[in-house]
C-alpha cells in the first residue's frame, strides 16, 4: 500500500468526522428530524453535482433495486448515529461504532454463509469488554443521563454493518458516485414529510453549514472510497480508527469535551477486536 493511498483514506476519514462535528452543532440549533433531513438534502445536491460531473453509466435495475434497498438502512444508520452523538461525547460515540467491523463479520456468516472462525468470536469478546469498559461510568451513575445515546450508538454499530453487508453485492459493479447519490438523495426523501411537519425558518449561516456538512460527508465516502478501491481493505482497516483522534480534538475544541478515561480504554479493547477480524 502506497503513502497516497494510506493518506487518502485518512483524508476521507477526517472529512467524515468533520461532518459529524458540524452535524453535532446543528442538531443544537434545530429539531432532530430536521437537521437530519437538511444533511441528506443538501449532501443530495453535493452528489447529484458530482454524478453530472462523473457522468457514469445507466444504473441496472439490479443496481437499482439494491441501492433503494439501502435506503431505510442508511436512514436508520444515521438517524441512530447522529442522535448518539447529539447526546454523547464525539469520540465516545465513535468509538462505539467501531464495533462495525466485528458486526459486519458475524452478518456475513448469518446471511452470506462466510466462515466465522475463532477470531470472530475472540473479537466479540474484546468489542464486547471495550463496550463495557466505555459504558461502565454510566451504569454506575457517575455520568448522568445518555442511556438512549450508548443504545443508539450500538443500534447504529449494527445497522451499519447490514448495510455493508448488502453494499458488499453491488459495490463491485457499480459507480461510486451512483452509490453516493442513492444514499444521500433516497433519505432526503424518505425523511421530508417528518421534516416538513418541524420545519422552522433556517438562517443563511446555518443553510452554508448543512450544505458544509453535505459537501463533506459526499467528498468523505468518495474519498474513501477511491482508497479502498486502490488497497485491501484489511491494509486500511487501523486507519479508519484515525477517527478517534479527530473526534477528540474536534470535541474539545468545539464543545469542550473531555472524554472519560474509560473512552480509551474501551477503544483499545474495541479496536484490537475489530484489527483481528480485519485480517482474518
Amino acid at each position: 500500500m502506497s503513502w497516497s493511498t494510506a493518506l487518502r483514506a485518512a483524508l476521507g476519514i477526517a472529512l467524515l468526522t468533520g461532518m459529524d462535528a458540524v452535524m453535532k452543532g446543528q442538531m443544537r440549533q434545530h429539531p432532530f428530524a430536521l437537521a437530519l433531513f437538511m444533511r441528506f438534502a443538501m449532501g443530495g445536491l453535493c452528489a447529484l453535482a458530482v454524478l453530472a460531473v462523473a457522468r457514469p453509466a445507466r444504473p441496472t435495475r439490479d443496481s437499482v433495486i439494491g441501492n433503494l434497498a439501502r435506503v431505510p438502512l442508511v436512514v436508520l444508520t444515521a438517524g441512530s448515529f447522529f442522535y448518539s452523538i447529539s447526546v454523547l461525547p464525539l469520540a465516545e460515540a465513535l468509538t462505539l461504532s467501531f464495533l462495525a467491523p466485528v458486526f459486519v463479520a458475524l452478518l456475513g456468516g448469518l446471511l452470506l454463509r462466510e466462515r466465522i472462525d475463532k477470531r470472530v468470536l475472540q473479537a466479540l469478546a474484546f468489542g464486547l469488554a471495550g463496550m463495557l469498559v466505555m459504558v461502565w461510568p454510566r451504569l454506575q451513575g457517575h455520568v448522568s443521563g445518555a442511556g438512549l445515546g450508548v443504545a443508539a450508538a450500538l443500534f447504529s454499530a449494527v445497522s451499519y454493518a447490514f448495510n455493508l453487508v448488502l453494499l458488499r453485492r453491488i459495490a463491485m459493479r457499480e459507480h461510486p458516485t451512483v452509490i453516493v447519490a442513492f444514499q444521500n438523495v433516497g433519505p432526503a426523501l424518505c425523511l421530508a414529510v417528518p421534516a416538513a411537519s418541524l420545519f422552522e425558518p433556517i438562517a443563511p449561516a446555518d443553510l452554508a453549514l448543512y450544505l458544509f456538512a453535505g459537501a463533506l460527508g459526499v467528498a468523505g465516502h468518495l474519498t474513501l472510497t477511491s482508497a479502498y478501491a486502490r488497497a485491501a481493505a484489511s491494509r486500511l482497516a487501523a486507519i479508519e480508527y484515525t477517527a478517534l483522534i479527530w473526534a477528540s480534538l474536534l470535541g474539545f475544541h468545539l464543545f469542550g469535551e473531555v472524554p472519560l478515561y474509560t473512552t480509551y480504554l474501551g477503544a483499545l479493547l474495541i479496536i484490537a477486536g475489530a484489527v483481528a477480524v480485519s485480517r482474518r
